[in-house]
């Protein structure tokens, strides 16, 4: 009788538990998306779709501290635009430009470092001070004209990434561009003082510099927007204007201060995600090759959809983001080539999808599982 109580009580708190529900619907995505990849290898490459495919893919993160510290200095970033495409999905916006604030963030934090050489905090909050500005214009777009901040964002990605690219090529006598390497100059020996400290973490990841501390500001910061939108007045005003706006400002909610903060606060939250991954020296700004858009803030919208949006998701859906692209760029090039690992990605993504239909499905078992236990016991269970 007990332990027919406690089944019965285990499953409706699962079936009722929205956590749980996300995370399984998440899991269910990934295998799916798992075994399509498999299918995908198999039609290039029959032979070699599970040992040399799969497998390398899966292997490749954990094969050596610097395929390991790769993941990390990769994912620091991309939980940062994750964390800004799901706070504005929460609120009810759909931030695409996500890309133009990465864009407008890296320069913030490139031109404090290499110009004025700041310590790498302040050229952070730069960084997130230029994209929070960025994205408050599609904010105030929408609050007050009724734009829909898609277009609006998707018109400033590219305004953003050229005006950079001009502001920092300067018809090649910018003192941020280096005509010898056609990049930006070198952090590591123009402004050491500016680079993200290791704190013994590239020693612990096979030497890889690249490895920071960065990492650790991106999970802080997620767990501040899990606390803000979750447990403070100001996150439920925002996630109210995202389920009715009309409801929320009937309530007295002003609607129009609050999709500004909120395009604001995901433009900050982009900013930052490329003063992380351009401090830490994973990679340096190339104006001239510089022609698309950083596919990392597109890729933020992948993290987003896989984690439901949850903050606290949005780490290890970044994370396992990461090591699929870290483990594609080690696969053979004899028999596939690095992009497959993306359409294994896309494929997750596109999965998610129908994350809510595999949420619903889930329910329904679990509370086909607490009915059954009640007819089992007459009802009394």
């Amino acid at each position: 009788m007990e332990s027919n109580k406690e089944k019965k009580s285990l499953t409706a708190r699962l079936a009722s538990s929205e956590a749980f529900l996300s995370v399984a619907a998440s899991l269910i995505c990934i295998l799916i998306g798992l075994a399509l990849g498999v299918v995908v290898l198999a039609i290039i490459n029959p032979a070699h779709a599970f040992k040399d495919g799969l497998l390398v893919i899966l292997q490749s993160g954990l094969k050596s501290p610097r395929n390991m510290g790769t993941v990390l200095a990769n994912a620091a970033p991309l939980i940062m635009t994750g964390l800004s495409v799901g706070f504005a999905f929460k609120t009810g916006l759909f931030n695409i430009g996500a890309a133009g604030q990465y864009t407008v963030g890296a320069f913030g934090a490139l031109y404090c470092a290499l110009v004025l050489h700041l310590p790498w905090y302040l050229c952070l909050l730069v960084a997130m001070i230029f994209g929070a500005l960025w994205g408050a214009i599609p904010g105030i777009f929408k609050a007050y004209l009724n734009i829909n901040e898609v277009i609006t964002a998707i018109m400033f990605n590219w305004i953003g990434l050229y005006m950079v690219n001009d502001i920092m090529y300067g018809k090649g006598k910018s003192p941020m561009y280096d005509l010898a390497t056609t990049k930006t100059y070198s952090l590591r020996k123009a402004a050491p003082e500016s680079m993200i400290p290791s704190c013994g973490m590239s020693d612990m990841f096979g030497k890889l510099q690249s490895v920071t501390i960065a990492i650790f500001i991106a999970v802080f910061l997620a767990l501040v927007v899990y606390i803000v939108l979750n447990k403070t007045t100001f996150g439920y005003e925002l996630r109210a204007c995202g389920f009715n706006k009309n409801a929320a400002q009937y309530a007295g909610i002003n609607d129009k201060r609050n999709i500004i903060l909120s395009m604001t606060i995901a433009g900050a939250l982009a900013g930052v995600g490329a003063g992380l991954y351009y401090l830490s020296t994973v990679a340096e700004w190339n104006p001239q090759v510089s022609t698309a858009l950083p596919a990392i803030g597109f890729n933020g919208i992948s993290a987003a959809l896989l984690a439901c949006s949850n903050p606290i998701g949005t780490i290890f859906s970044s994370l396992f983001i990461s090591y699929i692209t870290v483990g594609g760029t080690k696969l053979s090039t004899q028999y596939y080539t690095k992009e497959i690992a993306d359409v294994i990605t896309a494929l997750i993504i596109y999965l998610c999808a129908f994350s809510l239909l595999f949420k619903n499905k889930i329910r329904a078992v679990l509370a086909g599982k607490t009915r059954n236990i009640n007819v089992g016991k007459g009802g009394d269970a």
